[in-house]
């Protein structure tokens, strides 16, 4: 009896322990997704970890990118990479069938839809309801309005030679298209279609970022270092933001309550913050090779930089302005878009 009293109570205490519970999958609180020019696909980033969870293929030329009720739209585009200073006529042909609009359900993490996005698109804005969007198509020299639902174009009108940012205005009546050739930012009227005034900025605009009471605007020239300061009330150049020599102002990304307004500088490699009440730089930090696309986090205390000669992405502590750290991404990275869990 004694040699089996262990045994017993072993069995017993086997019989009442509790089976491990299984551990609850802790969603991180937020994504960043990340197109890849170069090798085509969209990088998906938990910045708490930090690492790399997946990457989808999209297509050719993935650029622009911008997330709307559980999916990701992003630019794809044919026409080969032309950087300046780059001889176009010995590039090859443009595949036009490489260009469009793919939709990433973020739920299966795979391109579900590809619709017509006009010829050669870059960056676009998708309208309140979702129901419209609204593309820079670089080749044509146009921004096409596009219904989502069936692909088709609504209407495509002249904005200049290279146009590139998009922005709508808060109540969604304009649409704001940058043209880089000639120096200017079409405004249109999105109910009738047509351009209502063209107004003359710097040197190869780049972005357009509109503040929360659609009273004022601000454009990064690339080529001139500097933000035009756009009175949309009187849709006029009302002034401008002076950078440092040598900073090439390119993406922006701005708060909620309009206060602060974030550039990327390109081949400056910095990343400003500007007072948007003083229209004064108050910040800046060395994000990388290239910044390019930025965006913030939900909370908007944490501001990702898509560096595209390094492929990497930088996360910037916006109290500090300091780069935490650096995520890998794929090849040249370009824009940026955060999602909340």
């Amino acid at each position: 009896m004694k040699r089996l009293l262990p045994v017993a109570l072993a069995l017993f205490g086997v019989a009442c322990s509790k089976a491990p519970e299984p551990v609850a999958e802790v969603k991180p609180p937020y994504l960043v997704y990340v197109t890849n020019e170069g090798s085509g696909d969209l990088t998906v980033i938990d910045p708490a970890k930090p690492e790399e969870l997946a990457r989808i293929p999209l297509g050719k030329r993935p650029r622009g990118v911008q997330a709307f009720g559980g999916q990701i739209f992003v630019a794809l585009s044919g026409s080969p990479s032309a950087p300046p200073g780059v001889d176009e006529s010995t590039l090859p042909p443009p595949d036009k069938s490489a260009d469009g609009i793919g939709v990433v359900d973020l739920a299966q993490r795979k391109v579900v839809r590809k619709f017509f996005g006009g010829s050669d698109p870059e960056q676009f804005a998708i309208s309140k309801d979702g129901t419209l969007i609204y593309v820079a198509n670089e080749d044509a020299a146009g921004a096409s309005i596009i219904r989502i639902a069936d692909g088709s174009v609504l209407k495509t009108i002249p904005t200049g030679e290279e146009p590139e940012g998009v922005r709508l205005s808060p109540d969604g009546k304009f649409a704001y298209v940058t043209s880089e050739d000639d120096g200017t930012v079409a405004v249109i009227d999105t109910a009738a279609g047509t351009t209502v005034k063209t107004i003359k900025v710097g040197r190869r605009p780049r972005d357009v970022a509109v503040l929360p009471d659609g009273k004022r605007a601000y454009v990064t020239n690339e080529n001139d270092g500097n933000l035009t300061i756009l009175d949309l009330e009187k849709l006029l150049a009302a002034g401008s933001v002076t950078l440092e020599p040598g900073l090439k102002p390119m993406g922006t990304a701005l708060t909620r309550d309009g206060s602060r307004l974030y550039v990327s500088t390109g081949r400056g490699k910095k990343v400003l913050a500007i007072d948007t009440k003083t229209d004064k730089v108050v910040g800046s930090v060395e994000a990388g090779q290239r910044p390019w696309g930025i965006a913030l986090s939900p909370d908007e205390k944490m501001l990702f930089s898509a560096n595209g000669p390094s492929n990497d992405v930088s996360v910037i502590d916006v109290a500090t302005m300091q780069v935490v750290r650096k995520i890998k991404a794929g090849d040249r990275p370009w824009g940026v878009v955060v999602i909340g869990q």
